[in-house]
């Protein structure tokens, strides 16, 4: 049985015709809320920042900002996937690959100027033990991991059809373009152009098969992922920041369904990005 549609959002954000598009300017952005990570540096921007700029609630705004660093982003992001909202990230934390460089100066200018990059969320629907359903979505990737000192035996599947019998590793992730530059690529995976529709399928330190580096899949594809002995080899799904313990099986899918705005500015566009790392020594 494969995993079923992805729920239609309840409100529906503006037309996307393809994920990872660069739609050009962003247009007027006089109504902004702000959003800051809990760290001193952050609330202190947000603090100089509404004093110039007004700070509204973020249901009457025309943009949300987002000051901290790539975890803040994700969550606003999760935060506002269904309200339409566009984001745009100041980075005033730790990661800041989703962020644009932080100034107090001008910042209306700078998100008129602004170039729009779509992304979808992955769905993760996964069973636990016990047989109950856990939702959740991811916007860089959903990971599977051992909970004990042994290794997890996971079996693969793309839409419906095995394609490997048998995995033998510490996990194994599933990424979406703007997440492969992340958790992905530190494990050796690929690096997927914003505009791709494509995710990447990696395992984390495999044992067996041993040369197997994972796969590219059509952004379209239902992976199903089965844990085999899962009383001595547990396994936790996580989505992002939200996991899930003890699963018996894992199914993901793109939800197009939701598509999210982010806002760069020129020369500094999350396409930029990840071809500027693909060249990175």
């Amino acid at each position: 049985m494969s995993p079923r549609s992805p729920r239609s959002p309840r409100s529906s954000p503006k037309p996307s015709p393809k994920a990872g598009q660069d739609t050009g300017g962003g247009g007027a952005y006089d109504r902004i809320a702000f959003v800051a990570s809990p760290f001193p540096e952050a609330k202190a921007a947000e603090k100089r920042l509404a004093k110039l700029y007004g700070n509204v609630k973020p249901e009457t705004a025309d943009v949300i900002v987002a000051l901290g660093g790539d975890g803040l982003m994700l969550q606003t992001l999760r935060r506002f996937m269904r309200s339409g909202k566009p984001i745009y990230g100041m980075h005033r934390g730790t990661v800041g690959f989703l962020m644009n460089d932080f100034r107090v100066e001008k910042l209306r200018e700078r998100l008129a100027k602004s170039h729009n990059t779509i992304i979808h969320p992955l769905l993760m629907c996964a069973t636990d033990a016990r047989g109950r359903k856990h939702e959740h979505h991811a916007f860089n990737e959903v990971s599977l991991f051992r909970q004990t000192h042994q290794a997890a035996k996971l079996r693969i599947l793309v839409d419906e059809k095995e394609r490997l019998a048998e995995l033998v590793a510490d996990g194994i992730l599933l990424s979406t373009p703007a997440g492969s530059t992340a958790y992905n690529l530190s494990v050796q995976g690929p690096i997927i152009p914003i505009d791709a529709s494509l995710m990447a399928l990696t395992p984390i330190s495999p044992f067996r098969p041993r040369r197997w580096h994972g796969a590219l899949l059509p952004d379209r594809a239902c992976v199903r992922i089965e844990v085999q002995a899962t009383d001595r080899r547990p396994v936790a799904a996580v989505a992002d920041h939200d996991e899930v313990r003890d699963v018996s099986r894992v199914d993901i899918q793109m939800d197009h369904a939701i598509a999210m705005n982010i806002l760069f500015d020129p020369g500094h566009s999350l396409d930029e990005r990840i071809l500027r790392e693909q060249f990175q020594y």
